[in-house]
């Protein structure tokens, strides 16, 4: 049965790809990439002369029911990203929801990602987390920030290098200058870095080493408020108390 395959591609290195994902490029009738001329630079090193399609954001939604449409004729057709996982914080869940509505096979592969190895480098507790890709940029912002501010989760965030100072500087205001975070930069590349320490701390090193690549924020949950047990008989003792010192007083 045709489907739409979701391949994850390199965030960095090229060698961190799939074999199933090469074999699967290679077989499919089409790919769409959501830049051709850099997913070209990956086809080109592994020799996939499959066709190219583009498929991003500002098409999407006029293209995705044709799509559907040409899998359900018999094409299997693969979605790629610049890098990582199609549909995190990239294009894909719009296609993705077309097809499920059109009773097309959707089938993702495992692979790169780059919010798991951040994650795993920052130090930070990762039992338990929450991702919040790219933050809002002027609406609604704000009231993001201060929802984050109490999530005991430890939290994710999609940065790039030009707002990566101003987004720790506003993080330190609401959470703390305090607070544990790390900031990943050209993860799987040639000068991967990762810096960890508070927010003022990171907030002040970036401030003076201009940051520069792809960048993962890492930050820690807000602290647990200890769990005050109630008494649930407190109320009758209360009242035993206020009668006993009406007594006294007569």
């Amino acid at each position: 049965m045709a489907r739409l395959y979701l391949i994850p591609t390199p965030v960095g290195n090229l060698e961190d790809i799939t074999l199933r994902a090469l074999r699967i490029l290679r077989e499919v009738d089409c790919i769409l990439a959501e830049d051709t001329r850099t997913s070209g630079i990956l086809l080109k090193h592994y020799d996939i002369q499959a066709r190219l399609q583009s498929h991003h954001k500002f098409n999407e939604h006029n293209t995705a029911q044709s799509i559907a449409s040409r899998i359900k004729a018999g094409e299997n057709i693969a979605l790629i990203t610049d890098a990582g996982t199609p549909a995190i914080s990239d294009p894909g869940f719009y296609l993705v929801r077309e097809c499920i509505a059109a009773g097309v096979e959707v089938e993702c592969l495992p692979g790169a990602t780059a919010f798991v190895p951040a994650l795993v480098m920052s130090g930070l507790p990762n039992e338990k987390f929450c991702f919040e890709g790219f933050l809002p940029q002027k609406k609604g912002r704000n009231t993001r920030l201060e929802a984050l501010a109490v999530e005991s989760r430890t939290m994710i965030i999609y940065e790039s290098p030009y707002r990566l100072v101003k987004t720790l500087l506003q993080l330190a205001e609401v959470m703390g200058e305090e607070r544990q975070a790390a900031v990943c930069r050209e993860i799987s590349k040639l000068h991967a870095d990762t810096q960890r320490g508070s927010l003022g701390e990171l907030a002040r090193h970036y401030t003076e080493n201009e940051p520069k690549g792809e960048i993962v924020i890492v930050v820690a949950g807000a602290p647990e408020q200890p769990h005050v047990k109630k008494d649930k008989y407190a109320h009758m003792k209360n009242h035993k108390a206020d009668s006993i010192n009406q007594v006294e007083s007569v």
